[in-house]
């Protein structure tokens, strides 16, 4: 659309508030805005020369504009919205994240039914959450089911059916579990009561809990049920547990959304704090794509209204890092300079900023585009391609380094669900292994390494490579065998030129084609574990040759040596320490050696 053909139409856009809508000449629409005079904002693009190139290159596609006119600028931020999230033009805002939440449920129906589910249906029934983690659902509906007698049974618990007597009691009942509303034995009020302390759970509020469990300790102490008095107030200790866990702030914080963004070119991330009575009781970080060079503030308020309507907050106060275009007159945008608040925001900020690291370690192994279905697709091709009787959810790889037979040492990295687990790496001083032989080496650490997961009852790998060819899968293999571990894991040697895959006793090898998946994790794990072991190396290297320079002046042992190496990192470092600060490790004697011999001309020449 041209100047002079949007000047034939813009006397008739309305001048209040709303939305619009540019489509192209294939009838697909391209871009979504809010304006609070329609005529003015969208007259904007056809008059004023655009400062980027992306804004031309979206009006020169612009073929036909709809409107829709509403009663606020609050009305139409929260439409431009719902219409960018369903249909997600090309030029809007790109937000990555097109999950579906989980739900607990509690079912419109006589003694409602409390369970799990993702689908949420217009049917009357109540919907707490939607939570972002599929294993805080799972943890919370075990508290409930622990602490709140509920009834998990299918049955029609009508009024008229009770009466009829139509149904007993079952173990659940016989178990503590259930007051038995099958049988008339609780009153729906009562039952009811239990739903509310639920409701009051889920959003962190645990008062009313402690309040009705204290109530039952004192009658049942009154009474002299001891027994039924110490199952309750082991309930009570669970919650305070519980409360302690989740409280981050005072109290009297109460309810808000805390936001905070971080940007890197055209990519924005933001994190979502959502905190109820002095608790985070979700937590969520997002990817946002910016198209049209939007400001940080205009993609923070385009998150926020996403989040809060995704996860349905009623929360009327948002913190945030910096002043929002914020339509909404009833919450309250709070920008914290010290206190809880600011506490808070800083928590967010440290989320947001370890979501992006994160995002950047799986781009290094190219995995950061991968859904959890593809990882699993890919995990289960290299199960097929390497015959693996288990899916190779944990897979765990090792190398050998020394350099012209010097400081020998060894590496292990592991990798669960084909990403790098690091807490699980491992570096290994070769101990009972004179010289070069790297056979030898492999067998130790790799004996060394299992005999510890075995004894400690820990999980072993579904899969291990053994960095080299079938010398070093013989060494590996023999380990296995005297720990009485083969056929607990599979073992692969992995030759080092030309990626051929050995099996224990075959002397065929496999060769994967180059450019499979499979052949790449295990390439990338490969290198990985290169990586972590010539950095082991290199700093063992560099120790010895600290210790060698200083065991080589005369009076000063390995032990000396050894202790100022700890203590100063390096040769240079200490070059440069006045002679008292090395006196305080070694002595004033050794010190003196040391300092004269960096500094031979503070040496006192005797007289002839």
């Amino acid at each position: 659309m041209t100047q002079e053909e949007f000047s034939t139409i813009s006397s008739g856009i309305p001048k209040q508030p709303g939305i619009y809508k540019y489509f192209d000449n294939t009838g697909e629409l391209i871009y979504v805005g809010k304006a609070k005079n329609l005529r003015k904002r969208v007259s904007s693009y056809f008059t004023k020369k655009q400062a980027n190139h992306k804004t031309t290159v979206l009006v020169s596609r612009i073929h036909r504009i709809e409107f829709t006119i509403v009663n606020s600028e609050h009305d139409a931020f929260l439409l431009e919205n719902t219409l960018i999230k369903e249909n997600q033009p090309v030029f809007n805002i790109s937000l990555k994240d097109d999950k579906t939440y989980p739900y607990i449920v509690i079912k419109n129906e006589p003694f409602p039914r409390v369970f799990f589910t993702r689908k949420k249906i217009n049917d009357g029934s109540t919907y707490l959450g939607p939570f972002t983690s599929v294993m805080v659902v799972k943890d919370a509906l075990e508290f409930i089911r622990q602490n709140i007698q509920l009834r998990n049974c299918k049955l029609n618990l009508s009024a008229e059916n009770i009466k009829k007597k139509k149904f007993k009691v079952c173990l659940e009942y016989h178990l503590g579990n259930c007051k038995g509303p099958c049988e008339g034995l609780q009153t729906e009020e009562d039952y009811n009561q239990g739903l509310e302390r639920i409701k009051h759970f889920i959003k962190g509020n645990f008062n009313p809990i402690l309040q009705e469990y204290k109530r039952q300790l004192k009658e049942y102490v009154e009474h002299l049920e001891f027994e039924k008095a110490a199952a309750v107030q082991y309930k009570i200790d669970q919650v305070v547990k519980l409360q302690t866990k989740s409280q981050v702030l005072n109290i009297k914080t109460g309810t808000v959304d805390v936001f905070s963004i971080l940007e890197e070119g055209d990519t924005a991330y933001v994190n979502y704090l959502a905190v109820s009575h002095g608790s985070i009781i979700r937590t969520k970080t997002i990817t946002l794509q910016k198209q049209l060079e939007e400001t940080k503030e205009e993609v923070l308020a385009f998150a926020i209204a996403q989040l809060r309507k995704t996860f349905e907050s009623e929360a009327q106060e948002i913190i945030a890092p910096f002043p929002l275009p914020f339509p909404d007159e009833s919450v309250l945008v709070t920008i914290p300079e010290k206190g809880e608040k600011k506490s808070l925001l800083s928590l967010s900020e440290k989320n947001v900023n370890h979501f992006k690291e994160e995002l950047r370690a799986k781009k290094m192994l190219h995995l950061e585009e991968k859904t959890e279905a593809e990882t699993s697709a890919i995990l289960k091709k290299l199960q097929e391609d390497l015959q693996l009787p288990n899916l190779p959810v944990k897979i765990e790889c090792f190398d050998n380094s020394n350099f012209q037979g010097s400081n020998p040492v060894a590496a292990m990295v592991c990798f669960v669900n084909g990403l790098p687990a690091k807490r699980e790496y491992r570096r290994f001083h070769i101990k009972s292994v004179e010289g070069i032989n790297d056979f030898a080496s492999m067998k130790e650490i790799v004996y060394r390494r299992y005999k510890r997961q075995r004894d400690e009852g820990k999980p072993l790998p579904q899969l291990v490579i053994i960095d080299g060819g079938k010398g070093q899968l013989s060494a590996a293999l023999e380990s296995v065998d005297e720990l009485d571990l083969r056929g607990k894991m599979t073992l692969i040697g992995l030759a080092k030129n030309k990626e051929e895959i050995f099996y224990p006793g075959d002397s065929a090898s496999l060769e994967l084609p180059w450019d499979s998946d499979s052949l790449k994790l295990i390439r990338r794990i490969r290198d990985e574990v290169h990586r972590f072991g010539i950095t082991f190396h290199r700093d063992q290297r560099s120790k010895t040759a600290i210790r060698n320079e200083l065991e080589q002046i005369h009076g000063i042992g390995k032990s000396t040596a050894d202790e100022l190496l700890r203590k100063f990192k390096s040769v240079n470092r200490l070059k440069q320490l006045p002679e008292s600060e090395i006196a305080e490790i070694t002595g004033k004697s050794k010190a003196r050696i040391i300092f004269t011999h960096f500094h031979p001309s503070t040496a006192k020449v005797k007289p002839e």
